[in-house]
Protein backbone atom coordinates (compact mmCIF):
# COMPACT_ATOMS: atom_id res chain seq x y z
CA UNK A 1 0.00 0.00 0.00
CA UNK A 2 1.84 3.16 -1.12
CA UNK A 3 -0.80 5.78 0.71
CA UNK A 4 0.45 7.10 4.06
CA UNK A 5 -1.86 5.45 6.50
CA UNK A 6 -4.00 8.00 9.02
CA UNK A 7 -6.24 7.35 11.90
CA UNK A 8 -8.96 9.63 12.60
CA UNK A 9 -10.64 10.03 15.69
CA UNK A 10 -13.86 11.82 15.64
CA UNK A 11 -16.06 12.98 18.44
CA UNK A 12 -15.48 9.61 20.13
CA UNK A 13 -17.05 9.19 23.70
CA UNK A 14 -17.33 6.44 25.83
CA UNK A 15 -19.92 5.47 28.36
CA UNK A 16 -19.72 2.47 30.18
CA UNK A 17 -23.13 2.72 32.69
CA UNK A 18 -23.04 6.02 34.17
CA UNK A 19 -19.21 6.39 33.88
CA UNK A 20 -17.67 8.50 31.22
CA UNK A 21 -14.85 6.91 30.33
CA UNK A 22 -13.81 8.80 26.74
CA UNK A 23 -15.25 12.29 26.19
CA UNK A 24 -15.46 13.61 22.79
CA UNK A 25 -12.52 13.01 21.23
CA UNK A 26 -11.07 14.32 17.87
CA UNK A 27 -7.62 13.13 16.93
CA UNK A 28 -5.60 12.73 13.39
CA UNK A 29 -2.28 10.28 13.68
CA UNK A 30 -0.49 9.69 10.29
CA UNK A 31 2.09 7.67 9.12
CA UNK A 32 6.13 8.15 9.88
CA UNK A 33 5.44 9.35 13.33
CA UNK A 34 5.14 7.74 16.51
CA UNK A 35 2.67 8.94 18.90
CA UNK A 36 2.73 9.00 22.87
CA UNK A 37 0.04 8.85 25.09
CA UNK A 38 0.62 9.99 28.54
CA UNK A 39 -1.60 10.25 31.70
CA UNK A 40 -2.47 8.72 35.26
CA UNK A 41 -3.94 5.00 35.31
CA UNK A 42 -7.77 5.04 34.67
CA UNK A 43 -7.72 8.40 32.51
CA UNK A 44 -8.10 6.26 29.24
CA UNK A 45 -5.57 5.73 27.78
CA UNK A 46 -6.38 2.19 27.30
CA UNK A 47 -9.72 2.20 26.74
CA UNK A 48 -8.93 4.81 23.73
CA UNK A 49 -6.77 2.09 21.96
CA UNK A 50 -9.36 -0.10 22.59
CA UNK A 51 -11.58 1.77 20.16
CA UNK A 52 -8.68 2.25 17.84
CA UNK A 53 -8.26 -1.59 17.23
CA UNK A 54 -12.07 -2.17 17.34
CA UNK A 55 -12.23 -4.08 21.15
CA UNK A 56 -14.47 -1.51 22.30
CA UNK A 57 -16.95 0.24 20.32
CA UNK A 58 -17.74 3.84 21.04
CA UNK A 59 -20.68 5.10 22.77
CA UNK A 60 -21.23 8.16 20.31
CA UNK A 61 -18.60 9.25 17.43
CA UNK A 62 -16.03 6.98 16.02
CA UNK A 63 -12.75 5.77 14.22
CA UNK A 64 -11.51 6.11 10.73
CA UNK A 65 -8.68 4.24 9.56
CA UNK A 66 -7.81 4.40 5.99
CA UNK A 67 -11.06 5.65 4.88
CA UNK A 68 -12.83 2.87 6.55
CA UNK A 69 -15.24 3.37 9.84
CA UNK A 70 -14.11 0.71 12.50
CA UNK A 71 -17.20 -1.20 13.28
CA UNK A 72 -19.46 0.02 10.61
CA UNK A 73 -17.16 -0.78 7.26
CA UNK A 74 -14.91 -3.30 9.21
CA UNK A 75 -14.42 -4.96 12.69
CA UNK A 76 -10.88 -3.78 12.84
CA UNK A 77 -8.20 -2.04 11.05
CA UNK A 78 -6.42 -4.40 8.41
CA UNK A 79 -2.84 -4.48 9.02
CA UNK A 80 -2.69 -3.99 12.81
CA UNK A 81 -0.19 -5.37 15.62
CA UNK A 82 -0.95 -4.42 19.10
CA UNK A 83 -0.12 -5.18 22.56
CA UNK A 84 -2.90 -3.75 25.52
CA UNK A 85 -2.76 -4.94 29.35
CA UNK A 86 -1.02 -8.24 29.72
CA UNK A 87 -0.11 -10.42 26.56
CA UNK A 88 -2.02 -14.08 26.65
CA UNK A 89 -0.27 -17.00 25.41
CA UNK A 90 -0.49 -21.17 25.62
CA UNK A 91 1.38 -21.88 28.85
CA UNK A 92 2.38 -25.18 27.53
CA UNK A 93 3.72 -24.21 24.44
CA UNK A 94 7.03 -22.81 23.30
CA UNK A 95 7.03 -19.28 21.88
CA UNK A 96 7.77 -20.28 18.44
CA UNK A 97 4.92 -22.36 18.64
CA UNK A 98 2.62 -19.33 20.10
CA UNK A 99 3.46 -17.08 17.23
CA UNK A 100 3.24 -19.68 14.45
CA UNK A 101 0.00 -20.64 15.99
CA UNK A 102 -1.20 -17.08 15.99
CA UNK A 103 0.22 -16.20 12.23
CA UNK A 104 -1.27 -19.72 11.29
CA UNK A 105 -4.84 -17.54 11.61
CA UNK A 106 -4.22 -14.30 9.26
CA UNK A 107 -1.89 -16.63 7.12
CA UNK A 108 0.34 -12.76 6.24
CA UNK A 109 3.63 -14.63 7.24
CA UNK A 110 5.01 -17.87 8.16
CA UNK A 111 8.10 -19.52 9.69
CA UNK A 112 10.87 -17.15 8.94
CA UNK A 113 8.63 -13.98 9.68
CA UNK A 114 8.13 -15.47 12.93
CA UNK A 115 11.78 -16.19 13.84
CA UNK A 116 12.65 -12.91 13.05
CA UNK A 117 10.51 -11.37 14.81
CA UNK A 118 11.41 -13.03 18.07
CA UNK A 119 14.89 -12.23 17.56
CA UNK A 120 14.44 -8.33 17.15
CA UNK A 121 12.85 -8.55 20.46
CA UNK A 122 15.67 -10.71 22.42
CA UNK A 123 14.75 -13.89 22.57
CA UNK A 124 15.59 -17.08 21.32
CA UNK A 125 13.35 -18.25 18.58
CA UNK A 126 14.96 -21.89 18.89
CA UNK A 127 14.34 -21.99 22.84
CA UNK A 128 12.78 -25.49 24.41
CA UNK A 129 11.18 -23.66 27.30
CA UNK A 130 8.01 -23.11 27.67
CA UNK A 131 6.19 -19.84 27.85
CA UNK A 132 4.39 -20.66 31.11
CA UNK A 133 8.25 -20.83 32.48
CA UNK A 134 9.01 -17.67 31.34
CA UNK A 135 9.71 -14.12 33.11
CA UNK A 136 7.46 -11.17 32.99
CA UNK A 137 9.88 -9.88 31.26
CA UNK A 138 10.17 -12.60 28.81
CA UNK A 139 6.45 -12.35 27.82
CA UNK A 140 6.45 -9.17 27.90
CA UNK A 141 8.68 -9.16 24.73
CA UNK A 142 7.28 -11.94 23.54
CA UNK A 143 4.22 -9.88 23.23
CA UNK A 144 6.30 -6.92 21.36
CA UNK A 145 7.34 -9.84 19.24
CA UNK A 146 3.60 -11.16 18.11
CA UNK A 147 2.70 -7.33 17.56
CA UNK A 148 5.60 -6.58 15.07
CA UNK A 149 5.72 -9.95 13.33
CA UNK A 150 3.37 -9.38 10.60
CA UNK A 151 5.01 -5.91 9.73
CA UNK A 152 1.89 -3.80 10.42
CA UNK A 153 0.82 -0.64 9.24
CA UNK A 154 -0.67 0.40 12.33
CA UNK A 155 1.37 -0.43 15.77
CA UNK A 156 -0.48 -0.13 19.12
CA UNK A 157 1.32 -0.48 22.09
CA UNK A 158 0.21 -0.11 25.62
CA UNK A 159 2.87 -0.04 28.29
CA UNK A 160 5.47 -1.41 26.35
CA UNK A 161 8.27 -1.63 28.53
CA UNK A 162 6.39 -3.51 31.56
CA UNK A 163 8.57 -5.87 33.38
CA UNK A 164 11.68 -4.96 31.19
CA UNK A 165 15.12 -4.00 33.07
CA UNK A 166 16.72 -0.72 31.57
CA UNK A 167 18.94 -2.73 28.77
CA UNK A 168 15.80 -4.29 27.50
CA UNK A 169 13.95 -1.21 27.92
CA UNK A 170 16.39 0.63 25.54
CA UNK A 171 16.74 -2.34 23.08
CA UNK A 172 12.93 -2.19 22.50
CA UNK A 173 12.95 2.04 22.50
CA UNK A 174 15.91 0.97 19.54
CA UNK A 175 13.55 -1.41 17.81
CA UNK A 176 10.57 0.73 17.36
CA UNK A 177 12.25 4.11 16.63
CA UNK A 178 13.91 1.55 13.65
CA UNK A 179 10.25 0.66 12.53
CA UNK A 180 8.92 4.21 12.16
CA UNK A 181 8.45 5.01 8.51
CA UNK A 182 5.86 6.58 6.92
CA UNK A 183 3.80 3.66 6.08
CA UNK A 184 3.52 3.00 9.63
CA UNK A 185 1.84 4.84 12.84
CA UNK A 186 2.81 4.04 16.09
CA UNK A 187 0.89 4.67 18.85
CA UNK A 188 2.78 3.87 22.52
CA UNK A 189 1.08 4.49 25.41
CA UNK A 190 3.84 5.26 28.91
CA UNK A 191 4.54 6.04 32.17
CA UNK A 192 8.17 6.04 31.89
CA UNK A 193 9.94 9.20 31.08
CA UNK A 194 12.36 8.06 28.62
CA UNK A 195 9.73 6.36 26.20
CA UNK A 196 8.18 9.79 25.66
CA UNK A 197 11.46 11.44 25.42
CA UNK A 198 13.49 9.15 22.87
CA UNK A 199 10.63 7.86 21.44
CA UNK A 200 7.40 10.49 20.33
CA UNK A 201 7.10 13.09 17.49
CA UNK A 202 4.20 13.65 19.17
CA UNK A 203 2.23 13.46 22.48
CA UNK A 204 -1.15 13.82 23.54
CA UNK A 205 -2.04 13.85 27.21
CA UNK A 206 -5.24 12.23 28.92
CA UNK A 207 -7.15 13.38 31.86
CA UNK A 208 -10.33 12.09 33.25
CA UNK A 209 -11.37 11.20 29.63
CA UNK A 210 -10.29 14.15 27.86
CA UNK A 211 -7.61 14.33 25.20
CA UNK A 212 -5.15 17.26 24.73
CA UNK A 213 -1.90 18.39 22.85
CA UNK A 214 1.08 17.80 25.41
CA UNK A 215 4.05 20.04 25.20
CA UNK A 216 7.87 17.33 25.95
CA UNK A 217 8.22 20.17 28.35
CA UNK A 218 5.80 20.03 30.75
CA UNK A 219 5.92 18.24 34.04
Amino acid sequence: MNDIPEIYVKKLSLVIGEQVILKNITANFTGGKIYGLVGHNGSGKTMLMKCICGFVRPTTGGVRVNNQWIDIERDFPESIGAIIETPGFIPYYTAQKNLCLLAGLRRKIGQQEVYKAIEAVGLNPNEKKTVGKYSLGMRQRLGIAQAIMESPQLLILDEPMNGLDPEGADSIRKLLISMKNPQRIIIVASHIKQDIEQLCDEVYFMEKGVLKNYSLGEK
